[in-house]
C-alpha cells in the first residue's frame, strides 16, 4: 500500500529566534567603558574589580540586557523574581560561600523592588562584600540616590562605579538591525531599516521584535523584506507605531 501523501512544507525553527542577551551582541555605541569593564568581569578577572557597579539610564539602553549576559535571566534579582531562587528573605544564608571562586550578582530595576527585594537586595550586597571576589551588578531607571528606596540600600548601590547608560543613536540602531539580517541570510531593501527607525519604534528591543515578526512573515510568504511588504503591513494594522 502506498504511503499517504504528506503535506509538504517549511519550519523556519531557529532561524527566527532573537539571540539571547550577551555581552557579543550588546551594541555599546557611547558605552564602551562600561562594556569593557563588565568583560573583565565575565572574563573572571578579579584584580582591580570593584565590589558594585551601578548602571542607570532611560528604558532601551540595555540595562537588562546586560545584566542577563553576565548571569542568565534566571539569576538576575527584580521585581517579578520569586524570592525563593536566592533564598530566603528573612533567613538571608549566603549563597556565596567562601572559596567558590569569583562571582557576579546581579539586581535589576532597583527602582521597583518592594520592601522584601529590597532587603533581600542588601543582604546580598552584604554577603557580597564580606565575601570577597565578588562584585554586584545592579541596574535602575535613576541614579542610586534618586532612587525610593530604603537609605541603606540607596548607601550601597552607590557606593563603587556609577555608568549611565546612553542611548543608541538611530545609525547605532541600523547597524543592529543589519547585523541581525546579515547573520540570518535574510534578504532586505536598503529603505526598510530607516523606514522602521522613523516609522515604528525607536526602543531597539522593540525593533528587534518587530524585525523578527517581519523576517517570520517574509519567510513564510517566501518574499523578501521591502518597503512594499512593509507598507501592506501598516496598511492592515500590523504595525505598531512610535510613541
Amino acid at each position: 500500500m502506498a504511503e499517504p501523501k504528506r503535506d509538504m512544507y517549511q519550519l523556519p525553527l531557529d532561524l527566527h529566534r532573537l539571540e539571547a542577551p550577551s555581552l557579543d551582541n550588546f551594541v555599546a555605541g557611547r558605552n564602551g567603558e562600561v562594556l569593557a569593564q563588565l568583560r573583565r568581569l565575565h572574563a573572571g578577572a578579579t584584580q582591580g574589580a570593584p565590589a558594585m557597579i551601578y548602571l542607570w539610564g532611560e528604558t532601551g539602553c540595555g540595562r537588562t540586557h546586560l545584566l542577563q549576559a553576565l548571569a542568565g535571566a534566571q539569576r538576575v534579582l527584580g521585581p517579578e523574581a520569586p524570592l525563593e531562587a536566592f533564598a530566603s528573605a528573612d533567613a538571608a544564608p549566603d549563597p556565596l560561600p567562601p572559596g567558590a571562586g569569583p562571582a557576579i550578582v546581579t539586581i535589576d530595576d532597583c527602582e521597583r523592588l518592594d520592601e522584601a527585594r529590597q532587603r533581600r537586595a542588601f543582604q546580598l550586597i552584604n554577603h557580597a562584600r564580606a565575601r570577597g571576589a565578588t562584585t554586584v551588578v545592579a541596574a535602575g531607571a535613576q541614579p542610586p540616590l534618586a532612587l525610593a528606596l530604603r537609605d541603606d540600600l540607596r548607601t550601597r548601590l552607590g557606593a563603587g562605579l556609577v555608568y549611565r547608560l546612553q542611548l543608541l543613536s538611530d545609525d547605532e540602531k541600523a547597524a543592529v538591525l543589519e547585523r541581525v539580517a546579515a547573520g540570518r541570510g535574510v534578504a532586505m531593501s536598503p529603505d526598510v531599516v530607516p523606514w522602521l527607525i522613523t516609522h515604528t519604534s525607536r526602543d531597539i528591543r522593540a525593533l528587534l521584535r518587530l524585525f523578527d515578526a517581519l523576517d517570520r512573515h517574509a519567510f513564510e510568504r517566501r518574499r523578501a523584506i521591502t518597503l512594499p511588504l512593509l507598507r501592506e503591513l501598516e496598511a492592515a494594522g500590523a504595525l505598531i507605531k512610535s510613541g
